[in-house]
């Protein structure tokens, strides 16, 4: 029974592995199960067993990823409790970048970050909630700190620190395009050193932005 359940957990890692080489590559809707258990070495009945259909093994897929994303690239990377705001968005904004463009990774996980962001599946949300949602709420907290902290009698505003949150991911995303055009072009992918350069620019361009919005200041 013993080697049963072991068999059956190194089965069940293989499908995860091979299905989000192959979502991927395809996104969820042309993604084929026949493929996903032809890499994995596994029959059709295997995915039913596990995961019910391939919209369970979509999200299994999304959380294994997050989850281990997370893990080896926390948030706040290991601030001290009394680090700053700015402090903290730039941790943020470096573990962000890390799970999408560092080493160490399958280099399906940004791939399938930025398929689902192109053309949402619809299950993803199913996932949002615990895998995704947590993190939105940790940068929101960051942002409103920094409004408050520039503004102290400004009111608070959910759509604007949503808004503000959004464009910090949004130019981390960008960043895994962008070394998807440099790979077509020949440009040598981002390293260690490339992705501290883009952590202080993303930093720069969204405080400077949140202080400006901070400000009240009418736009032009």
């Amino acid at each position: 029974m013993e080697k049963r359940s072991e068999s059956d957990e190194k089965t069940k890692t293989r499908l995860i592995e091979a299905a989000g080489e192959v979502f991927a590559r395809h996104g969820f809707r042309a993604a084929t199960i026949r493929e996903i258990c032809r890499r994995a070495n596994a029959s059709v009945s295997a995915v039913n067993y596990h995961f019910r259909d391939k919209k369970g093994l979509y999200a299994a897929v999304f959380e294994h990823s997050h989850r281990w994303a997370v893990e080896k690239y926390p948030h706040d990377l290991g601030l001290a409790e009394g680090a700053t705001p700015v402090e903290r968005l730039r941790a943020f904004i470096r573990s962000f970048l890390l799970r999408l463009l560092g080493d160490g990774f399958p280099t399906w996980h940004g791939k399938l970050i930025a398929q689902e962001i192109a053309d949402p599946s619809g299950v993803f949300s199913q996932v949002a909630q615990t895998s995704i949602r947590p993190m939105e709420e940790y940068l929101e907290g960051i942002v409103r700190r920094l409004l408050k902290d520039e503004n102290p009698s400004r009111t608070d505003d959910n759509d604007v620190v949503r808004l503000c949150a959004m464009s910090v991911v949004g130019q981390c995303i960008f960043q895994h395009h962008a070394r998807q055009l440099a790979t077509i072009h020949g440009t040598r992918t981002q390293g260690p050193a490339q992705i501290e350069v883009l952590a202080d620019h993303i930093i720069r361009f969204s405080t400077g932005g949140i202080r400006e919005i901070a400000s009240g200041r009418p736009s032009g």
